[in-house]
């Protein structure tokens, strides 16, 4: 099983991110205006999720310059961290407002407005253009960073969102069903809410130093184990670095007769670390057979 990561420019993108901001302000303010005059409410959630969408590339932009600074002696795995940070919080705004929007569409439930069903349309169907377009600004981005991918995907329920507001305004205009505006006022939130709840446990996973999903640990140390000289592994941990990078720290015990080999050894097991799981960052213990730890335990210190 192959783990290589495809690595984009750490300098590529930052012209359409900055692109792709503006042009989300701009319809925002277009979005909320447009919704104060016409009343409806979809178009109000529609520009706060799209609001969102900004912040989230703004944040984005932060995080990604602030993750190329190098590694220092404060900072020994360096600035990575700073993009998985950026997605959480996005992910967590992202829940917010999903939670006020279904708060708010009961309330328009229990006392309906009236709605400008031609305006809805006009204005959700320029935000239909900016959301692809900006979708398409992040698309390769999000390929390679968790942070753009937040950013991503906030676009694309926006597209989602907005095809929602022209059906609601095109059925208040034909039938003069303006209870449709609040049910679908619901219905972005709830696609926003399930959006976030998706993502957002892959975020916190990194940040609680959690092993690598597409790995199952005791294959790991079973592979280290099948290496000639490698009588067991113990006290192992297994994290994620960043998005990108794994790491592995382990107490090595090596058979007897072979201490003389324990430099090859742990050269070795590094080795197959990297071609086989793709871990870059190994740090091992070395410990003879013979005066290996008391009653070691599988994984972690305790």
């Amino acid at each position: 099983m192959s783990h290589d990561h495809h690595h984009v420019d750490p300098n590529a993108g930052d012209g359409r991110l900055i692109g792709a901001i503006a042009v989300n302000l701009g319809l925002t303010v277009a979005q909320v205006a447009g919704g104060l005059v016409s009343g409806s409410l979809a178009m109000i959630a529609d520009a706060l999720h799209n609001f969102s969408d900004a912040i989230s590339l703004v944040i984005a932009a932060a995080a990604r310059r602030i993750a190329r600074r190098p590694s220092n002696q404060d900072m020994p795995f360096g600035y990575a961290r700073a993009e998985v940070v950026a997605a959480l919080v996005n992910y967590t705004t992202l829940i917010v407002i999903g939670l006020y929007l279904a708060m708010e569409a009961v309330l328009r439930f229990l006392s309906p407005e009236p709605v400008e069903g031609w305006l809805v349309v006009v204005i959700a169907g320029v935000a239909l253009v900016v959301d692809l377009v900006t979708a398409l600004l992040t698309w390769t981005m999000s390929k390679d960073s968790v942070n753009i991918r937040a950013a991503f995907l906030h676009n694309i329920a926006d597209a989602l969102g907005s095809v929602a507001v022209i059906a609601a305004g095109t059925l208040i205009l034909l039938f003069g069903w303006t209870w449709v505006d609040p049910a679908v006022t619901l219905l972005i939130a709830g696609y926003i809410l399930w959006m976030a709840f998706s993502e957002i446990g892959g975020v916190i996973r990194i940040l609680m130093l959690g092993s690598p999903p597409a790995m199952v640990p005791g294959d790991v140390l079973s592979e280290a184990e099948a290496i000639e000289g490698v009588a067991g592994m113990h006290r192992a941990h297994l994290w994620q670095i960043d998005e990108h990078e794994a790491a592995l720290q382990a107490h090595v015990v090596v058979n007897e007769g072979a201490w003389e080999r324990a430099d090859d050894i742990k050269a070795h097991v590094k080795a197959r670390m990297r071609d086989r799981f793709g871990i870059s960052h190994v740090v091992l213990e070395m410990e003879c057979a013979r005066h290996a730890c008391a009653s070691p335990v599988r994984w972690g210190d305790a």
